[in-house]
């Protein structure tokens, strides 16, 4: 094992740590990482991605059922059509993009580009989630007809299948206007959905990909140890400090990505 894979796997604990630590966020350090650091083109990347998202969120499901912070009901009936939309985005609709999206003069803008790309402006979304100041119950809390909950399944589920990244800064506050549910219970719910959508994502990849099982299944382990850790010092540590913090830090290596695709 060389160093560029040790420090891949230092990247994988750190993953899992954040995840544990502040509830969410981690897993979208998981592409980059694979990406810069690892060497894989971003096709692979975002479908190791959605193993790792997927185990650890599922490990995240179980520490905050023992909770109570879980409704599982209400996880199934959101996590339907965005696992379908997870699915056949990894299935059929990453695959059906083609290697050139377009030329001007002597630039041409190719898939993977475009992908990490557009992972870069989740990301950006993302850390505006975590900085913003927020209490946990200022949204507007009003349940709506399923068929709007269904169109916004269908949307974070896509972007979800493309850049395999979980989406919990999507799902949750989509969970409070929709479930009208307490905060700290939309963050566990939303890993029910997460699991659910990251895995069968990831059936739709094993069928169009060839997969490195060994050293995935080993990047998944560090993580989840990760996770373990994160939870623990959890009881240590302000989280909301953290994320503010880590929200820094995403904005940051959103700008780094954006600047390494277009030069």
């Amino acid at each position: 094992m060389d160093n560029i894979q040790i420090l891949g796997f230092f990247g994988a604990l750190i993953v899992g740590l954040v995840l544990g630590l502040i509830g969410g966020g981690g897993s979208i350090l998981t592409v980059p990482l694979l990406v810069y650091l690892l060497g894989y083109n971003p096709i692979i990347a975002t479908a190791y991605s959605l193993f790792v998202v997927g185990t650890s969120s599922m490990v995240g499901t179980y520490q905050k059922y023992k909770k109570g912070l879980v409704n599982f009901k209400i996880g199934l009936a959101f996590s339907f059509p965005s696992f379908i939309a997870v699915y056949l985005s990894r299935r059929y609709l990453v695959p059906s993009i083609p290697d050139t999206l377009f030329s001007i003069k002597n630039y041409t803008l190719t898939k993977d580009m475009g992908i990490m790309i557009f992972f870069a402006i989740i990301m950006l979304l993302a850390a505006f989630s975590m900085i913003k100041n927020r209490k946990n119950e200022d949204y507007s809390s009003t349940n709506q007809p399923y068929f709007k909950t269904f169109v916004q399944g269908l949307a974070i589920g896509t972007i979800t299948g493309i850049i395999g990244a979980g989406g919990g800064f999507l799902y949750v506050p989509a969970l409070v206007l929709w479930a009208n549910i307490p905060m700290k219970k939309a963050v566990g719910t939303s890993l029910v959905i997460i699991t659910i959508n990251s895995l069968i994502g990831f059936i739709g990849d094993v069928q169009t990909l060839d997969i490195e099982w060994i050293f995935l299944l080993f990047f998944t382990g560090v993580s989840i140890l990760g996770i373990m850790l994160g939870v623990f010092l959890s009881k240590f540590v302000s989280s909301s400090k953290l994320k503010k913090s880590f929200g820094v830090f995403v904005l940051l290596m959103a700008i780094y990505i954006i600047y390494m695709e277009l030069n």
